[in-house]
C-alpha cells in the first residue's frame, strides 16, 4: 500500500467547494478509484462529501494497466489543484486480483475483438468483476474504519454491465451488511447520468482545473493508448470507451 494526499477544490472566482454544504462530517468514504474520467470525478464527488476519503485501485491484468500508473498523478495533480483538499484525502491502496487474468476469456484482459455477444453483454464483460472489487472494498473499508464506498458505476454506458446496475449493487450492500455486521453503503453518484453530464458535474465541482485534470491525466481507453491526444483526452479514438467520452465530451461542450 502507498500512502497520496490530496487536497479540498478551491474553485475558480467565487466558487468554493472547499466549504461544500453537502459536507457529511460523520461519514467517511472509499472511493473505489481506477484512474478514469468517472472515478476522478467520483473522487471530487467524494471530497466536497466526506471528512475522511481513502482510494482503492485494482491491478488485475487489464490490457489498460496503464490507467494504474495514471492513478498517482491524479491524485498528486488533485493536490496540487485544491491544497484545502488535504486533510481529508488518506491513504491510498492497490490491491492485487491476479485470478481475473487467469480465469480470462473477455477482450479487456488479453486478446480479443471488442464486440457485442450473443448474450448482448461486450465483449470487454469481466464476470464478477465489480462485485469482487467492491467485496474486497467493504473489507478494507471495514479494517480502515470507513463506511462508505463510492464508485463510477453508470447503468446509461453502452456496456450494460449486469454487475453495474442498481438493483445488482442494492442486493450487494445487503449481502455485506449482514455478512459483515456493519452498516456500509454503496454510492453511485453517476448511476443515472450520461458522460455529458459526467462532464458537467466534473465543471461543477471543481472548475476548468479539474476537468483539464480529467482531459490531461485519466485514462478511459480499453487499448491503454496514451499516444494520440483529443480534445477529450488520450485514447485509441475508436473503442467503445473512447467513443462515449468523445461524444460525452462533444455534448457537454455543445450544451
Amino acid at each position: 500500500m502507498s500512502a497520496a494526499r490530496g487536497a479540498r477544490i478551491i474553485l475558480d472566482g467565487a466558487k468554493d467547494i472547499g466549504s461544500c454544504q453537502h459536507m457529511t462530517q460523520t461519514q467517511k468514504a472509499m472511493v473505489l478509484f481506477s484512474g478514469g474520467q468517472d472515478s476522478t470525478t467520483c473522487l471530487a464527488h467524494a471530497l466536497a462529501r466526506y471528512e475522511r476519503v481513502e482510494t482503492l485501485g485494482f491491478d488485475y491484468g487489464q490490457n489498460h494497466r496503464v490507467e494504474l500508473d495514471c492513478r498517482h498523478v491524479i491524485l498528486q495533480k488533485m493536490a496540487e489543484l485544491a491544497p484545502d483538499w488535504a486533510a481529508r484525502l488518506g491513504d491510498d491502496h492497490v490491491l492485487d486480483m491476479p485470478a481475473l487474468s487467469e480465469i480470462g476469456g473477455t477482450a479487456l484482459i488479453g486478446e480479443g475483438e471488442i464486440k457485442m455477444q450473443a448474450n448482448n453483454l461486450p465483449s470487454t464483460f469481466v464476470p464478477g468483476r465489480n462485485l469482487l472489487f467492491l467485496t474486497y472494498g467493504a473489507a478494507l473499508a471495514y479494517r480502515r474504519g470507513l463506511d462508505v464506498l463510492v464508485g463510477g458505476r453508470c447503468g446509461t454506458d453502452y456496456s450494460g454491465y449486469p454487475d453495474c446496475r442498481r438493483a445488482t449493487l442494492d442486493a450487494l450492500e445487503t449481502a455485506l451488511a449482514r455478512g459483515m455486521e456493519m452498516q456500509i453503503s454503496i454510492e453511485t453518484p453517476l448511476m443515472h447520468v450520461d458522460k455529458a453530464a459526467t462532464w458537467k458535474l466534473a465543471d461543477e465541482l471543481g472548475g476548468a482545473g479539474l476537468v483539464d485534470l480529467i482531459v490531461e491525466h485519466t485514462h478511459t481507453c480499453y487499448r491503454g493508448n496514451r499516444s494520440l491526444r483529443h480534445d477529450w483526452g488520450y485514447g485509441c479514438g475508436d473503442c467503445p470507451a473512447c467513443d462515449l467520452r468523445r461524444r460525452g465530451f462533444d455534448e457537454w461542450k455543445a450544451a
